[in-house]
């Protein structure tokens, strides 16, 4: 049975820890090479977010999921005892803060800052309005940074790491999608920057781009079923290893990119895509 302990009104979120008691959550966090190390994940409830957040408390790390929709944290939250999680708005004033706050004052560290929470925008130039181009920018840009500058003394005091989710398009063209693209290409050059930035600090930074992967971005960027389901076969159609991406194909890479072994790996953006941007 499902506990949730310690509701905390923070920056108008919640943050909730989990126990159980019979439950399929018994244990604490494994035994493996991020135990003791607290990592702080945005986008947690579905999708690749959701995955890496699995993994990495199954990795040991202490793990604090966020995200806008409070049922689907939950549903991730119950997969492992390492995880908590908070349900905010990372575009929201002082969010950033609000986050990192939550989780040191839960574990007193942050070694692990995983930007991931994004959307997808279908915007041909034809139909731009400055409203969603601010949108874009603002989930993937200014909130990135502005968790970034949030949790920089404590990734200063653990000599941590950051992980930004790009995407193939964030370096690869594509028709109808240019201010999503543009977005995460700023994305990008944040990661070279900050990997040079904060390099004497020993802050690692680096970005993953995933190809077309499997989650709820394009339901939840409004388009018809029968839309996604073209998108989706068509996308397969043209990635050279035959499918779209699962979340765990890109999970397992956050990891190694967090590894606290990859000591010597700064401002890289790795293509995780199935060799889409080959083609």
């Amino acid at each position: 049975m499902l506990r949730i302990f310690h509701p905390t009104m923070i920056a108008c979120s919640m943050f909730y820890e989990y126990r159980t008691r019979g439950g399929v959550v018994t244990t604490p966090p494994d035994t493996g090479p991020f135990t003791g190390r607290v990592a702080v994940i945005t986008g947690a409830g579905s999708g690749i977010g959701r995955a890496a957040t699995i993994a990495f408390a199954e990795a040991g790390a202490h793990v604090l999921g966020v995200g806008r929709r409070t049922e689907a944290l939950h549903r991730t939250a119950q997969e492992h005892a390492g995880i908590a999680v908070l349900a905010t708005d990372i575009r929201a004033t002082n969010a950033g803060q609000a986050i990192i706050d939550a989780a040191v004052g839960r574990w007193a560290r942050v070694d692990v800052l995983v930007n991931n929470a994004g959307a997808t925008a279908v915007m041909p130039l034809a139909d731009t309005v400055a409203d969603r181009i601010t949108e874009m920018f603002d989930l993937h840009v200014t909130a990135p940074s502005m968790l970034a500058h949030a949790a920089l003394p404590h990734l200063r005091h653990t000599r941590g790491t950051i992980i930004n989710i790009s995407s193939t398009y964030g370096h690869r063209p594509v028709a109808g999608a240019a201010h999503y693209a543009a977005s995460k290409a700023a994305l990008e050059q944040l990661t070279r920057c900050w990997a040079l930035e904060l390099a004497t600090d020993g802050i690692r930074v680096n970005a993953l781009a995933p190809g077309p992967t499997e989650s709820e971005a394009l339901r939840a960027a409004g388009l018809p079923e029968p839309m996604v389901n073209q998108i989706k076969q068509d996308e397969a159609a043209r990635i050279p290893l035959g499918r779209r991406g699962h979340p765990d194909d890109v999970a397992r890479w956050v990891l190694r990119l967090a590894d606290p072994a990859a000591t010597w790996l700064t401002g890289q953006v790795l293509t995780v895509d199935g060799g889409l941007e080959l083609t």
